[in-house]
């Protein structure tokens, strides 16, 4: 999908992860199947060196557990993950812990990802000591210089403080450091600024540009913001039941938007208009298990623009301007 670079960083080819029901053990019981739950139902994404893709989406679209798919945190039921053109999914135990040092994530929340029992000097230096065997002082000048780099300067006087001694800032660009301490090719950031401050977020994201640009590292970014999409990403990803429904340059797809979906999500955007009202996504009600389970195009009973065909046959992601796509009828012919 991209032209960032000749080959891309990452590379996620017909990625599907399905999640059998709480209910399959008694299914099998009395002899029921019970539906899976598709969360993530064929993608397709390509993220080049120093490229930030954002992902967005409603709260289960699928985008947290692209990410772990991305990182091999989840095993995938379907596809294939290539990073620098090596499959992880076909990948050994042990070799998988070897490319690891490649792959990081930052979480959400920096409280619940670091440990509370260990300093900032432990927490950053443990993927340095994991995985490589170098002398204790240099391993204490690599996390002195990473911690400058993330902002926490000087460092000495962060290198011995625990988590609960730190505001919510200042331990998310702990957990940044230690993401970035070991030069990842490669880095999800799974909404890494919705717990903090505006003020403080808008920091964290300037971060997180100046320094994918210092290492060269590729990021997607998962955020259920459109508006941090659009100031963060190169490219941006809509998300929808699994499916990523458009995707293109980040000022083409906020400035016009194709997909329905797309165009909902910017129409929350938090603004005021004429009459100093802030415009807002309609609260929609959930699918039925019908729907759920209706052919066609996934978005066809929340969609202005439904049609006849949406409703027997599902569109497929397809370029439609230079570098921007989108699956929707309304763009792309239905085929014959």
């Amino acid at each position: 999908m991209s032209d960032a670079g000749p080959a891309p960083v990452i590379r996620v080819v017909g990625v599907r992860k399905y999640f059998g029901s709480s209910m399959g053990l008694l299914a099998s019981i009395f002899g029921r199947q019970a539906d899976p739950i598709k969360a993530v139902d064929g993608v397709d994404l390509e993220i080049g060196h120093a490229e930030v893709v954002c992902l967005v989406g409603e709260s289960g679209s699928g985008k947290t557990t692209l990410g772990e798919i991305a990182t091999m945190l989840l095993t995938p039921s379907q596809g294939r993950i290539f990073l620098r053109e090596v499959d992880l999914a076909q990948l050994r135990a042990r070799k998988l812990r070897r490319m690891r040092r490649h792959i990081q994530i930052i979480f959400q929340d920096p409280f619940d990802s670091l440990n509370p029992r260990m300093t900032v000097y432990r927490a950053v230096a443990e993927p340095v000591l994991v995985n490589e065997k170098l002398p204790r002082a240099q391993v204490y000048q690599r996390v002195i210089a990473i911690l400058n780099d993330v902002g926490l300067a000087p460092a000495e006087i962060f290198l011995y403080r625990f988590p609960t001694e730190l505001s919510g800032g200042q331990r998310q660009r702990v957990a940044i450091a230690r993401a970035l301490i070991m030069k990842p090719d490669f880095v999800v950031a799974d909404e890494p600024v919705s717990m903090l401050d505006v003020s403080v977020a808008a920091g964290i994201l300037n971060l997180m540009l100046d320094l994918r640009s210092k290492f060269g590292t590729a990021f997607l970014f998962i955020t259920h913001d459109l508006g941090v999409a659009g100031y963060v990403g190169d490219r941006v990803a809509t998300m929808y039941r699994g499916k990523i429904v458009e995707i293109g340059d980040s000022e083409d797809l906020m400035n016009v938007p194709l997909h329905p979906y797309t165009q909902q999500l910017i129409s929350a955007i938090p603004a005021v208009d004429s009459v100093g009202k802030r415009a807002r996504l309609e609260a929609v009600p959930p699918l039925t298990k019908e729907e759920l389970k209706a052919p066609g195009c996934k978005y066809q009973f929340r969609c202005p623009w439904v049609m006849e065909v949406c409703r027997k046959l599902e569109p497929v992601l397809t370029e439609v301007r230079p570098r921007h796509l989108v699956s929707c009828f309304k763009h792309v012919p239905p085929p014959n």
